[in-house]
């Protein structure tokens, strides 16, 4: 239980000559809450231990740690003379603070006092970076005290200019650099696929002298990050019949990702033995990959085993939860699971809507959907984004509100995409609302020429009501365009290996029978044409 704070508890550490301050430097790290230690920093202000330049940095460090900078503004301007411990810790507050241009500002005012920087000014400073330009200007600094060879140095300027999609600048330093250790070659690997690079970030990874659990889990991340699962999970297992690696949280995070975008549950259910084995607990991250992974592969009943198990669950596990239930068809469990996350006074956020609102397009509870899309901005001031207006409109589109859909989607605060346009096609079809769907067909059409499944759904909107001269304009646009049928495929998992299957490329014999009448049609009709010039 965690001892209370007051101001009688700390006048019982009076300062002695020997220990002057350290019972108070014990007691403000102890703290949980603000108010404990502004208790603690009064009493220190009033025995005269602020004047004591070492207790003043671990205040602010205090300060700087649990983000609270304007507390740790005030401290540093009472400062007289600020060491550079002081100057890096504002410069590192502001740097993970939702203003981190305020760390130029810091460096400039610490430039002006005639205070040099040291190693560790440049990573947080280089994190505050923008734009090239304020990139540009601190790596100058950086080359100016002599600081651009050091690794750390180095591996954040690779980052940086990554962050920025300066990948030749960050090839360029990493060139370079005289010191390449294992850091710098494993920011150039996240840098690449976090560019979309992946066959770059793997070059390097492959000439890269030595490898540890940090660039082995980089490299599978970035295959996650860009949906190249199938070559994460080899990769994986490269790495685990091997190499003796150590397996950390962050890559066993990443191949959770990639089994469960596969459906690969013998990869996944191995990677739970293993955390089970090593004794690592069902953290927030962890935890939460787990109820992913089980949820996709449909063992929605592990899911929920090892959600309750969680000793701590955070907005992303709830939301987890709920989109895993909803996924799989359980619709009112999905509900019923928002309803404890309220009350358990968890704040919902806007991927937690997409999960309720998914459960109610899967149910069809078209009023259920309208009332918690309404209570989004209303009761949780979340602004809808265009995810969840394609998960009403495709929600009033199944249940044939196909009016109520397209005036919803002219009220849009954003344009429209092609994954909503779409929603209202199917809709329209299913329901044999041919104008509207005529019209939305079009306009999918136009945002995405290329996909041959919009083509194929317009078509069938003039086929339900006998339109045969729009089949084929659909079909002349196909071939005009060059857009190729791409057949489809599904997955199965043997001996836990992934096999791709493509489907059948023969069709239903009324199916084809009504292909063949309708390029006899059209042969007809070209010929008659022909004839007629």
């Amino acid at each position: 239980m965690r001892r209370a704070f007051s101001v009688s508890t700390i006048q019982n550490f009076s300062p002695k000559p020997n220990q002057i301050s350290y019972p108070y430097l014990s007691l403000i790290e102890k703290c949980n809450n603000l108010k404990d230690s502004n208790k603690i920093h009064a009493h220190i202000i009033t025995l005269g231990l602020a004047n004591f330049t070492y207790i003043t940095s671990r205040i602010l460090s205090f300060y700087v740690a649990r983000n609270v900078m304007h507390y740790a503004v005030r401290l540093f301007d009472q400062i007289p003379t600020p060491t550079i411990f002081n100057w890096n810790a504002m410069m590192i507050g502001f740097s993970k603070s939702p203003r981190p241009e305020k760390s130029l500002f810091v460096y400039s005012r610490m430039r002006c006092r005639g205070v040099s920087p040291d190693m560790h000014t440049f990573p947080c400073l280089i994190k505050a970076c923008s734009d090239r330009a304020s990139m540009s200007q601190v790596h100058g600094q950086a080359i100016k005290f002599s600081f651009d060879g050091d690794v750390f140095v180095t591996s954040s300027l690779i980052s940086g200019y990554c962050r920025l999609s300066e990948v030749e600048l960050a090839y360029n330093v990493f060139d370079k650099s005289p010191n390449r250790n294992v850091v710098c070659w494993t920011s150039l690997i996240s840098g690449y696929s976090s560019c979309g690079l992946v066959e770059k970030a793997r070059e390097i990874f492959d000439r890269a002298p030595e490898r540890n659990d940090v660039s082995w889990s980089a490299m599978i991340s970035g295959y996650v990050q860009n949906e190249r699962h199938l070559e994460a999970i080899e990769l994986f297992r490269e790495l685990r019949d091997r190499v003796r690696v150590k397996l950390n949280r962050a890559l066993l995070v990443s191949v959770l990702t990639a089994s469960g975008a596969l459906g690969a549950s013998d990869e996944g259910k191995w990677i739970h033995a293993y955390i089970d084995e090593k004794g690592f607990e069902y953290g927030p991250e962890l935890g939460t990959a787990l109820v992913d992974f089980y949820a996709k592969c449909g063992l929605i009943e592990c899911s929920r085993e090892v959600f309750d198990k969680m000793p701590r669950k955070d907005v992303t596990a709830w939301s987890a939860m709920i989109m895993g239930e909803a996924l799989n068809g359980h619709c009112q469990s999905a509900l019923k699971i928002f309803c404890e996350m309220l009350e358990n006074k968890i704040m919902p956020n806007a991927i937690t809507f997409i999960g309720v609102l998914t459960a109610c397009n899967h149910g069809g509870l078209v009023d259920e959907g309208r009332l918690y899309f309404d209570s989004m901005s209303k009761s949780y001031s979340i602004n809808p984004s265009i995810e969840h207006y394609g998960c009403i409109v495709d929600l009033l589109s199944r249940a044939g509100c196909t009016a109520e859909a397209d005036m919803l989607i002219q009220k849009m605060p954003m344009e429209p995409d092609a994954a909503i346009w779409g929603s209202l096609l199917n809709g329209c079809m299913m329901h044999g609302h041919v104008e509207l769907g005529e019209r939305a067909g079009r306009r999918v059409i136009e945002l995405e020429p290329g996909r041959c499944g919009r083509y194929v759904s317009l078509a069938n909107v003039y086929a339900m009501v006998g339109r045969w001269e729009g089949v084929m304009e659909v079909r002349r646009a196909m071939r005009e365009r060059g857009v190729k049928i791409t057949p489809g495929w599904s997955l199965i998992e043997v001996d836990g290996v992934g096999h791709r299957f493509l489907v059948d490329d023969k069709v239903h014999p009324q199916l084809g029978e009504i292909s063949k009448m309708l390029e006899l049609v059209s042969s007809c009709l070209e010929r008659m044409k022909d004839e007629s010039l």
